[in-house]
């Protein structure tokens, strides 16, 4: 903690003493994980007569209808909001001094409410301070620097949501602070670098207290320059790239003392634990096509804690390691066809308590105004293999429609 307050004082030393003129930013719009970030949706837009406030509202929402053929399981279909999601972005007193405020109302996004517990409402929360175009530092509770579709908003993917990795592996929204260096240029060999210390424990969380800091190191390269209007942040070649776009991304992050089986997620271990997780990226854009693909990987000492009153009571660190690859092409028509193919596998440790996984999607979008407003149609196959060798075969059918500004 005495770290977490010492880089706090850091930054905000370099604040007080930044020199830049107060017209050196005109653009507001920030490329950090922190956001659901893509170029085409502004929102509306308020700036006061003394341009010394400005704020944007944006909201989206995702409502969808699915069917489900799983085994040992009644044939049933779900139809519900899935997302609704309102932003306010802006400044206060000078371009450089921005904030977001991202909140959530879907039953999905906010999760079952239990007494004693909070009600996870608040997404996003957090300052931002941009002395310049390369440099960031933001303060408060966001979206950590991690894999690339994490990083991307869910209303920027091409399937209805992200892939069983990230709802496994993924490192997620937390509180803390981080720095950025953006060094991205049109056409030439580009990076950027992204560091962040945060709690570990993630959004909204008052249950316990410790002296474990969460640490996270990212570092992304764009061999050939950067994507159009920032392609990196989302999925689908959709502005037809005139050629090829690269980027490669790795990420390391460490999580001290973590009280939840999923770092920033999952329910409350008995015991805290150290987890470690490695993620590598790959996005590759070219005239429609797109292909995306990521690595990763959490792994801890000792992955099952018991509870002391109850040896019967136990839970465990989800460990293990899995692969994503994902490959599209959109039509001049604006229609995309998508497949994706991941495979999830489990730590030894925990093998008799969890399945490997592997899954199947093919999904069918229609981009009415690029991600802001489009049609999905999903079909997605299963296998979840046992260690007893019993494997399970379930199967969902989805659409969706998303609209936002």
């Amino acid at each position: 903690m005495k770290f977490l307050i010492t880089t706090l004082f850091f930054i905000l030393s370099i604040l007080g003493f930044s020199q830049e003129k107060k017209d050196s930013i005109k653009n507001n719009d920030l490329k950090l994980a922190a956001l659901p970030y893509y170029s085409y949706g502004k929102g509306l837009g308020i700036t006061s007569p003394d341009s010394l406030f400005q704020l944007n509202i944006r909201f989206r929402m995702q409502n969808r209808v699915t069917y489900f053929d799983e085994e040992d399981k009644d044939n049933r279909y779900e139809a519900h909001i899935r997302r609704l999601r309102l932003r306010l972005d802006g400044y206060v007193g000078n371009p450089k001094f921005l904030y977001v405020i991202q909140l959530s109302f879907a039953p999905g996004d906010v999760g079952v409410v239990e007494e004693g517990s909070n009600v996870n409402i608040i997404r996003d929360a957090a300052f931002y301070y941009r002395p310049n175009k390369k440099w960031n530092f933001v303060f408060g509770q966001t979206k950590l620097p991690g894999n690339r579709q994490r990083v991307n908003s869910s209303g920027a993917l091409q399937l209805t949501d992200r892939t069983i990795n990230n709802a496994r592996f993924t490192i997620d929204r937390d509180f803390g602070v981080q720095a950025y260096y953006l060094n991205e240029k049109k056409d030439v060999f580009s990076y950027n670098i992204k560091t962040a210390i945060s709690t570990g424990e993630g959004r909204n969380w008052t249950k316990t207290s410790d002296d474990g800091v969460a640490l996270t190191g990212k570092v992304e390269l764009f061999p050939f320059g950067s994507f159009k209007k920032n392609g990196s942040f989302f999925e689908g070649d959709i502005l037809r790239e005139e050629t090829p776009k690269l980027m490669l991304s790795g990420v390391y992050h460490q999580n001290n003392r973590a009280v939840r089986t999923q770092g920033q997620l999952g329910n409350e271990l008995f015991a805290p634990k150290t987890m470690r997780s490695l993620f590598v990226d790959a996005l590759l854009k070219y005239n429609g096509w797109s292909f995306m693909s990521t690595y990763m990987q959490r792994d801890a000492k000792d992955l099952i804690t018991y509870n002391p009153n109850d040896i019967t009571d136990f839970n465990y660190v989800f460990a293990g390691e899995g692969m994503d690859y994902q490959l599209s092409y959109v039509f001049p028509s604006n229609y995309e066809i998508v497949g994706r193919f991941s495979t999830q596998n489990v730590k030894n440790e925990i093998k008799a308590l969890t399945p490997d996984t592997k899954q199947f999607s093919l999904g069918l979008t229609r981009y009415l105004w690029e991600h802001a407003f489009k049609l999905q149609a999903e079909v997605t196959y299963s296998q979840l293999d046992y260690l007893n060798n019993v494997t399970k075969n379930n199967w969902y059918t989805r659409i969706q429609l998303e609209i936002g500004i």
